[in-house]
């Protein structure tokens, strides 16, 4: 046939969500600005006002316990507005030069509060309703299911931070970087198959999640569907990934596990598999595969560019 050729379900979560870096619709158009009330903004609310207050003042004691809300906020030009931001947040390297040793797992609302933060930027809004308590805004960006998800979380930040115009240009760069990166990837006659490797342990994710969109994005087919109703973070066997052979295998473990094409290859069993085969086993980044900040525009190229190294004969 011709084609382009542990742990437990938390611990697959964590790895997307915490360990690895924080903390999941194709298309990729600008979804509108959002943004606060009062002190809150929720990720999901498309028309509310910004987060300044009448006066026009916007947050300078920003603490961060969300890596892609860190990775934004720089993104954004907000990055000196950063007072401290948690142990995960690592990029851009100026992220660490601010106090970086808060828990965003296990998060202090006492060891937050003694940095006196004007804004508090989260992803799980858990300890939301202690620091408004205290009078501290809140803003949650809550993991995202589509790329508009992204994109209105980036305007919404713009909006809290007065960075609307900066946030606005990079939705914009991210959309015509990433409709450029589909575009140079070679068309498929019929769609590859992929497995994605959260861990060693074979956990996985669909195509429900943000990260199985992206691969969604070039046509390519995930073995993970389906094989647990209602579970986006199955655990799959070494056995079935075998038997499914697919075409590509992207490791999302490489930095937190080790793993690499040379260690999949060395698997009992794998060396059948089409994508250790035919060289299509791609060594992924995986902070990257674990956050929604900008810098999934570099996660979406590292898939194209995976495509068009992969023989057209399998």
């Amino acid at each position: 046939m011709n084609r382009f050729s542990s742990i437990a379900a938390l611990t697959a979560i964590l790895l997307t969500a915490v360990a690895c870096g924080d903390d999941s619709s194709t298309e990729t158009t600008t979804a509108p600005s959002s943004a606060s009330s009062d002190t809150t903004v929720a990720s999901d609310t498309t028309d509310a006002p910004d987060d300044t207050d009448a006066a026009g003042n916007v947050p300078s004691a920003i603490v961060s316990l969300s890596p892609s809300g860190t990775e934004m906020l720089f993104a954004i030009g907000a990055g000196e507005q950063v007072i401290a931001v948690d142990q995960y947040s690592d990029y851009p390297v100026e992220a660490l030069a601010k106090p970086h040793d808060l828990s965003g797992y296990e998060p202090n609302v006492e060891a937050i509060a003694a940095l006196a933060p004007d804004l508090v930027v989260l992803s799980d809004p858990t300890i939301q309703p202690q620091l408004e308590a205290l009078g501290i805004a809140v803003w949650v960006g809550s993991a995202p299911t589509t790329f508009d998800d992204v994109y209105a979380q980036i305007e919404q930040l713009g909006a809290t931070t007065g960075h609307i115009g900066e946030a606005g240009e990079l939705v914009g760069q991210m959309q015509a970087d990433i409709a450029a990166a589909i575009a140079a990837a070679p068309q498929l006659a019929e769609p590859l198959s992929y497995y994605h490797e959260l861990d060693p342990t074979f956990y996985s994710v669909t195509s429900s999640t943000f990260i199985g969109q992206v691969y969604a994005l070039f046509g390519l087919a995930n073995i993970a569907d389906g094989v647990e109703e209602g579970n986006d973070y199955p655990q799959l066997s070494a056995e079935y990934i075998v038997s499914s052979t697919p075409d590509l295998v992207f490791l999302a473990d490489t930095k937190c596990c080790g793993e690499s094409a040379a260690t999949v290859g060395a698997r009992a069993g794998w060396a059948a598999i089409t994508a250790v085969a035919n060289g299509g086993v791609i060594e992924m980044d995986d902070d990257i595969a674990s956050r929604w900040g900008p810098r999934i525009v570099e996660y979406v190229q590292a898939v194209s560019d995976a495509l068009a190294k992969v023989p057209a004969e399998a």
